[in-house]
Parts: C-alpha cells; sequence; structure tokens
C-alpha cells in the first residue's frame, strides 16, 4: 500500500487534512489516505451548480451524483463529509465570466478561474475554519519544500500533470495546500481505490468543462448571452469577404474546421477575431506564428530565480523556450496557436515559476516590420 506525504510531519496523531472532494476517485484516494495517516480527516465538497442532465453526466463533477458519491466514500471511511453551497459564486466567478470572454472573442479557461475562485479561496476559508493543518486536493502536481519556501513542480506523470491550471496558485496557498497524488501515475491512484475498497474506483474521469451538459458549450453561452449569436463575415488578413459565420463563440485561434471556405490554394486558419465588427480574420498557417504575448495578472512564484525558462499557451502544448520581459513572454522561436483569453505558464526544468493571462499577441510577421 502506498503511503502519501502530506507534508505535516512523521507523526500526524493530533493533525487534522481537510480535504477538498470532487466526487471523483482522485479525491476520494486522498481522503483515504489522509484517514489512515493518523490524521483527523474531514472531506468537504463545494457544490457549484446544479443545472438539468449535467447532475447525472458521467465526467461531470461538484454536482447531484458527485456529491453522493463523495459522501459515500466519506461514510466508507467513517471521517465526516460537508457539502457547502457555492452556486452563487460559482455562477458569477466562472460560469458569467467564461460566456462573457467568449463573447469578447477570448478563449477561457474556466478550470483555472474555478481554482483560483471557488476551490481555492472558499475552501481555504472553510479549512482554516475547521482548524486544519492543510488542505488537501487529488490535483496531480507535486509541492516541493525548496530553500525559500513551497515550490510548485510539475507531476511525476507528464501524461496527468495539471500545473498549467494551477498557475495561479499564490505563495499563501502553496503553504497551506498539499498535494499526494502529484508522485502517483494515474493508474497506480485507480490501483488504490480498488484496494481501498472505494465503490470509485472505476469511476471515469472529469471531461471536457463540468458546467456544459453533453460539451456544447456554444449553446450555454448562447442561452447566458444571446447577442453572441449574431454572425459575421469571415475576412483574410487584407480584409477581403471569403464567407460568412454564425457567431464568434464557434471559433478560437488557430481553429481550421468549420470555416467552410473553399477555393483557397492553401489551407486557411483562424487568425484572429475582432468582437467589434464581429469578424473572423483567417490566413495561412505561418500568420498564426506568434513572437511575443502581453500578460495580465501575473503570478510569480519564482522569487528571485532568473535563469532559463520555458513558456507553455495551451493546457496541450509543450513548453518552450522563452524570456519574460516585464509583462511580455518573448518566445526564441515562433509559437503557434497562441489565443488571448488563455494562460502562459512559466517553468524553471519541472518547477512552475508562475504566469499570467495572455491579453493581445504580437504575430512574427509585424515584429519583423517593426
Amino acid at each position: 500500500m502506498t503511503e502519501a506525504d502530506f507534508q505535516l510531519g512523521p507523526d500526524l496523531s493530533g493533525k487534522r487534512i481537510v480535504v477538498a472532494m470532487s466526487g471523483g476517485v482522485d479525491s476520494s484516494v486522498v481522503a483515504a489516505l489522509a484517514a489512515r495517516s493518523g490524521a483527523e480527516t474531514i472531506g468537504i465538497t463545494l457544490q457549484l451548480y446544479d443545472h438539468g442532465e449535467a447532475v447525472g453526466r458521467a465526467g461531470s463533477c461538484c454536482a447531484g451524483r458527485d456529491i453522493r458519491d463523495a459522501r459515500a466514500v466519506c461514510d466508507r471511511l467513517g471521517i465526516a463529509h460537508y457539502v457547502h453551497d457555492h452556486e452563487s459564486a460559482f455562477r458569477d466567478a466562472v460560469i458569467d465570466q467564461f460566456a462573457d470572454e467568449y463573447v469578447a472573442g477570448r478563449t477561457p479557461i474556466p478550470c483555472v478561474r474555478c481554482n483560483m475562485g471557488p476551490k481555492f479561496t472558499d475552501l481555504f476559508q472553510l479549512a482554516h475554519d475547521l482548524g486544519a493543518d492543510c488542505l488537501a486536493t487529488g490535483h496531480y502536481v507535486r509541492r516541493v519544500e525548496g530553500p525559500d519556501g513551497a515550490e510548485l513542480h510539475r507531476a511525476a506523470d507528464p501524461a496527468r500533470d495539471q500545473s498549467y491550471f494551477l498557475f495561479a496558485t499564490t505563495r499563501d496557498q502553496l503553504d497551506f495546500l498539499r498535494f499526494p497524488l502529484g508522485g502517483l501515475p494515474k493508474p497506480r491512484v485507480r490501483e488504490l481505490a480498488a484496494e481501498l475498497g472505494l465503490g470509485v474506483a472505476a469511476k471515469p474521469d472529469s471531461q471536457d468543462i463540468c458546467f456544459v451538459p453533453d460539451g456544447d458549450y456554444a449553446s450555454l453561452v448562447k442561452k447566458l448571452r444571446p447577442e453572441a449569436e449574431a454572425g459575421g463575415d469571415i475576412v483574410d488578413q487584407a480584409g477581403r469577404k471569403l464567407g460568412e459565420h454564425k457567431g464568434l463563440i464557434h471559433f478560437t485561434i488557430g481553429q481550421r474546421r468549420g470555416l467552410e471556405l473553399g477555393g483557397s490554394p492553401e489551407p486557411l486558419y483562424v487568425v484572429r477575431l475582432d468582437p467589434a465588427t464581429r469578424r473572423v480574420i483567417v490566413g495561412p498557417r505561418a500568420a498564426l506564428g506568434v513572437a511575443s504575448a502581453r500578460l495580465s495578472d501575473i503570478n510569480w512564484l519564482g522569487g528571485d530565480y532568473n535563469g532559463p525558462i520555458t513558456a507553455k499557451v495551451r493546457s496541450l502544448a509543450k513548453p518552450v523556450p522563452a524570456r519574460l520581459v516585464g509583462d511580455r513572454v518573448l518566445f526564441d522561436d515562433p509559437e503557434y496557436g497562441v489565443a488571448p483569453g488563455q494562460a502562459a505558464v512559466l517553468y524553471a526544468g519541472d518547477r512552475v515559476l508562475g504566469g499570467g493571462w495572455i491579453e493581445e499577441t504580437q504575430a512574427v510577421e509585424a515584429a519583423l516590420a517593426a
């Protein structure tokens, strides 16, 4: 049986661990490992939404079915379980912002907003109110004690690493957080769930965006922001009309499918979205090359680090060599598919140095012309 390290010292008797429980296998295993450690363990689930078919859909989280699963795990473990209704906060901080970003021609990352808001901020307060020594989650990242305090590192299993979504974690939060699964591969976590007799051992992982039924985010955005259905023109970089579209919400930077344009001698990609004119601007792949990106709300965890860095601009992208100059990330080589609304996360090897929100980009073509 794998023993988790909650980084609270060798003797956890008399310690209190609060576990953020989504109802999935990962957080359930964390709760079980915490309970086995000898520490008093309390599970907390935030009810973030509860609309329609999402509550019973496999692959969702923080809704009806998942709350029941979390409670069943806690009953099995003999630990306390509390559910806190944070629907209104989640709607304001995550869902409404998600819709607004799409209307503005940006590509949002609701998982980061959720971690920054309801999950960490609210759970932190609840955990502190309960007198916890730490808040443990099922995220696949590692917390490493460095010479200047706790550091955030990528997970040992690169296929499961979630560090991109946690770049906005503050130093104070990192002092209190624990990620006991960061050193484990996912198959081992499922084995642990089975060994511990947890009913969620074979439960599917969360997929897509948790609050979007069936993954149809465009329908949700249109419901919340009817103006998002307004169509417009598809134009080339010179402004020549090539076709029409049914709303900016159906497009993101780097997209090729769905343009339904014919007659071009080379494939065309979405290069830019202009919400003021409702135009989708397309061009060849070369036009997607970005030399730099301006960031906002930069969260820096790197202390006085000033060595080489890499930058990751999408959750599935590979980190690439870059430099941070003020609020701009300068890429050593052209980077593709860099979209406003996404995040640029900065690394030194496996260590997360921080990151920020991509506000605007400078194309390689424009940089060469300047």
